[in-house]
């Protein structure tokens, strides 16, 4: 690759510090294999580039007027010979065909395989980032039990959820999925206005992002009173899964082999079909980011790598149940960071 192209974004982020605001004008990193960083801003974003940690590094800020071709100051501000630029992977489609155009002789690959393997692998003070954000959700988790209540919406309690994520901590609500009843056999169900029932479960799964820019994300299950004897055989099995698949996780082993130590559990007992979706993906500046935890991932997992693992049980129609845990790889193991209990939480009904 002869150059890296990147726009505002997590990768931006991570590679600067820099938290752009995602404008249609363009603002890109120029970076090439050979030579001086430099970062393409609109001239009335100077000031908050400067403002930035981009003002302390060694990155020549390079502005445009209104009037200007942005992308012609990328392409001028390459080497003659490039043939090959890497854009990071959230490039907007209209900002990937401004600079095909100002660059037509550079073949366009994806940047992630490059910056994937940077941001994959979590340094101590992106560990304890992590270790923040879980605690925080934590907390919110701890006081659901005070919203979610028979006669009440989902989207009531999804409202009161939201407005405790931001209190501990959070700069931005990220999802919160409410699931009751037949809702809990969607896994991004979000809330609705049905009416929470007696006796049933509920999936609650919770996200935000931290002021240092790292997510948490944390899904358990409740139950309105005590649910049918259905319900609680499969849960057990589920709990046994998901203690499974952290168990696995060591240096070393795959991504896919900690998929297939909770996949394994829930297909003896009966309930493979109904485990619809992978065991688990990266954290860090996104919620969703690599290592996928995914059958097919034959990635080896190495210190410092931070995912989820949250198998669910889904009975459509009827009702569903996921638990999960981020954790984090250490030199010898694994560490869980989020700490709430994993058994079903049963509420009065």
């Amino acid at each position: 690759m002869d150059a890296l192209l990147v726009t505002p974004g997590p990768d931006l982020r991570y590679l600067t510090g820099y938290d752009a605001l995602p404008l249609e004008r363009l603002t890109c990193l120029v970076l090439p294999a050979d030579g001086q960083p430099r970062i393409v801003v609109p001239l009335l974003e100077r000031a908050a580039a400067q403002a930035s940690p981009i003002g302390g590094q060694d990155i020549e800020i390079v502005t445009w007027a209104e009037t200007d071709d942005p992308y012609a100051l990328v392409a001028s501000l390459l080497p003659r010979s490039t043939d090959r630029v890497a854009l990071d992977d959230h490039m907007a489609a209209a900002k990937v065909l401004g600079l095909r155009a100002a660059l037509p002789d550079a073949e366009q690959v994806l940047a992630g395989p490059v910056i994937r393997e940077l941001r994959m692998r979590k340094t101590p003070a992106e560990v304890q980032a992590l270790r923040e954000a879980a605690a925080a959700i934590d907390a919110v988790h701890s006081l659901v039990g005070e919203w979610l209540k028979p006669g009440r919406t989902e989207r009531e309690v999804g409202e009161d959820i939201a407005a405790a994520i931001r209190l501990v901590g959070h700069v931005t609500v990220d999802f919160v999925i409410v699931g009751s009843g037949p809702n809990g056999a969607s896994p991004h169900h979000e809330v609705s206005d049905r009416v929470i029932q007696p006796g049933e479960p509920v999936v609650v799964d919770i996200g935000g992002t931290m002021p240092s820019g790292f997510c948490s994300d944390e899904t358990r299950t409740y139950a309105m009173g005590e649910p049918d004897g259905g319900f609680l055989a499969y849960y057990e099995v589920l709990q046994r899964a998901q203690a499974a698949a952290c168990d696995h996780v060591q240096p070393g082993v795959s991504a896919e082999s900690v998929d297939n130590a909770a996949r394994e559990v829930i297909a003896d007992a009966g309930y493979g079909e109904l485990f619809i979706h992978r065991t688990g993906h990266g954290i860090g500046l996104e919620t969703h980011e690599d290592p996928y935890i995914v059958s097919g991932n034959t990635q080896l997992l190495e210190s410092g790598m931070a995912f989820s693992i949250e198998p669910g049980i889904y009975q459509p129609g009827r009702h569903g149940a996921r638990i999960e845990d981020i954790v984090v790889v250490t030199d010898d193991g694994v560490e869980r960071l989020n700490l709430r209990p994993r058994d079903l939480v049963i509420l009065e009904g």
